[in-house]
């Protein structure tokens, strides 16, 4: 989750406040050429096929699997241009149970998203049949996670983009799936991490490709999650932070009682404006949201209990809804 504003516990270098991305020419917004220019540097590291696919499929026999489009960039380098767009639909699908969606890979670098979301269905949804309906879209940014990337294949993030006539592929075909059942969702997960690669890598990428100075910012050690300040349901938070604290460590506001530049509002808990930062809770209208945030880089913690806490966060969410009646 990259910062509204600065702020947080991992102090980076001041020093990289003088460094500048090796694209583009400082204080001028990328064009067409500096975009193509990135492209070309994006060069796949791991397999969609192999990692989701494959193990969506071999569900088939607790989901309904579909297929629900395909992300297609003809000049990317060195991969297959067209990926599909999967996700897991509880089968037997029953409109008087509380639908609940559960997105991974909005960012396609934030690994324990998308395990976690697999992992979660393979090892753990069935305690749930019959209670609720899930739909599980374990990647939703299938060629950011080949290429352990953030944004798209344009230079857009995502997770700033899910708004109505999005001109990101990943968003569009997310919202056309989910848009059917607007309004009738009990609840949105959106499993996320906070990587220090945001600062090393993203936060001076995206100054360069805005014509910006960078800032150099902080990063939270542990998990948090980010409420919609429309919406926060602090319980609901609170329910999920206290399920997580048993896998893995929640992250200490800083000084200024800041996680990640943003108010501290409960222990491990941010508000973030969903709807104005076009953020992908935004798009179900449900009762109940958050966004995980799993810091993988901490020597405190490692990538399977990373997975473990997503998972930890999606059950706690469930029985917490499922306790509402």
């Amino acid at each position: 989750m990259h910062p509204v504003i600065n702020g947080s516990a991992t102090l980076v270098s001041t020093a990289a406040a003088t460094r500048f991305y090796p694209i583009g020419t400082p204080g001028q917004a990328w064009g067409v050429a500096e975009v193509a220019q990135w492209r070309a540097r994006q060069v796949p590291q791991r397999s969609v096929e192999v990692d989701v696919v494959s193990a969506v499929h071999g569900l088939a026999d607790r989901f309904e699997v579909e297929t629900y489009g395909q992300v297609s960039y003809p000049d990317s380098p060195q991969a297959n241009c067209n990926l599909p767009l999967v996700a897991l639909r509880s089968r037997n699908w029953n409109p008087a149970l509380p639908s609940v969606l559960v997105t991974g890979g909005v960012h396609g670098y934030e690994t324990s998203g998308v395990h976690g979301a697999l992992r979660f269905a393979a090892g753990h949804a069935g305690a749930y049949a019959g209670r609720v309906n899930l739909l599980i879209v374990p990647c939703v940014s299938p060629w950011g996670y080949e290429r352990i990337q953030r944004w798209n294949a344009d230079a857009i993030d995502p997770n700033r983009s899910f708004r109505p006539g999005s001109p990101v592929q990943e968003c569009a075909a997310l919202m056309r799936l989910v848009a059917p059942l607007h309004g009738q969702w009990a609840a949105h997960i959106d499993l996320h991490e906070t990587t220090d690669t945001d600062e090393s890598e993203f936060r001076p990428a995206v100054a360069a490709r805005d014509g910006k100075p960078f800032v150099p910012g902080t990063i939270p050690d542990g998990f948090y999650l980010v409420a919609d300040v429309a919406n926060p349901q602090p319980a609901f938070q609170q329910a999920i932070i206290q399920a997580v604290e048993r896998v893995t460590h929640i992250a200490p506001a800083d000084a200024a009682g800041h996680l990640i530049g943003s108010p501290q509002v409960a222990p491990g808990v941010i508000e973030y404006d969903v709807q104005k930062l076009g953020l992908c809770t935004g798009i179900t209208g449900a009762r109940f949201t958050t966004t995980t945030e799993v810091y993988p880089d901490s020597p405190r913690t490692t990538p399977d209990e990373c997975t473990a806490a997503q998972v930890a966060a999606l059950e706690a969410a469930l029985v917490f809804l499922l306790a509402q009646g």
